[in-house]
């Protein structure tokens, strides 16, 4: 009998409602967009908010989109493009499983744009505002992989390791865990106590993409590449990595063009 704890099989389904299925990863989805409005109700208050509460509603709505149409569509087009190629279709076909954060980060980034140049907002203004209200939803989803039994981690001896069936029956890194505490609460928390003030429109967004990028490409080592792509080069870069890395590069520009503004948005 191994020493190390087995993940527990749970489900995928969590509720059945007549020919409904509805998953944990589905509903982890819905608890970030939850976070998303909850957080967001707390930061239309501030005076240099750019939204008002109704506005936050409508920038939901579109991010929803974004997040479902980017985060799939990205998927297909980094993880499965030889499946994609040969039948197209499967890009709809959400339910069977798929999504891609760099993909869903670039839906996000364009109906983000989409809107504020709907209501004459300032496109920087608009994803610093975002930016603290995403990291939860992160966190959430990563769970979810957790709760899936899916994206476990390389085998290790370190005695939080964990068996998962699903993989073989070596101890590994619950590497999901281990994302769902960077990306979503450290993140959130360096990103909730930055922006308590007024900053130079750019820096919290800046802020985003770098602690993400280095969380994701740090965590990536020890995390089991995807099987049907494996190490892209040098014996070590995944795919993850690859898509990582512009992020921390863009996210490190936008700071240090922030911060010589140095000039915090009117309120």
């Amino acid at each position: 009998m191994s020493a190390y704890p087995t993940h527990p099989f749970l489900d995928p389904v969590a509720i059945e409602i007549g020919p409904l299925d509805i998953h944990w990863y589905g509903i982890m989805y819905l608890l970030g967009f939850a976070a998303f409005w909850g957080l967001g109700r707390l930061r239309v208050r501030q005076p240099w908010s750019p939204l008002t509460a109704e506005q936050l509603g409508d920038l939901l709505f579109y991010g929803v989109l974004g997040v479902l149409a980017g985060g799939r569509l990205g998927y297909m087009l980094f993880y499965q493009w030889d499946a994609l190629a040969g039948d197209p279709l499967m890009v709809v076909r959400i339910w069977e499983g798929g999504m891609s954060f760099h993909g869903g980060l670039l839906g996000v980034l364009l109906a983000t744009g989409l809107y504020a140049r709907h209501q004459g907002i300032g496109f920087l203004r608009l994803t610093d505002f975002v930016a603290p209200l995403v990291p939860i939803g992160l966190g959430l989803g990563r769970i979810g992989n957790w709760i899936n039994g899916e994206l476990w981690g390389k085998p290790t001896d370190l005695p939080w390791a964990m068996v998962f069936p699903a993989a073989d029956l070596l101890p590994r890194h619950p590497s999901q865990l281990y994302q769902a505490f960077l990306e979503g609460a450290v993140l959130f928390t360096v990103l909730w106590l930055f922006t308590r003030r007024p900053r130079p429109a750019g820096a919290a967004s800046g802020l985003f993409l770098t602690g993400y990028g280095l969380f994701r490409f740090i965590i990536e080592f020890v995390r089991e590449p995807d099987a049907h792509l494996g190490y892209l080069a040098f014996g070590w870069l995944t795919m993850g990595q690859l898509l990582s890395l512009p992020m921390v590069l863009a996210g490190l520009g936008l700071m240090a063009w922030a911060g010589r503004r140095n000039r915090p948005p009117e309120v």
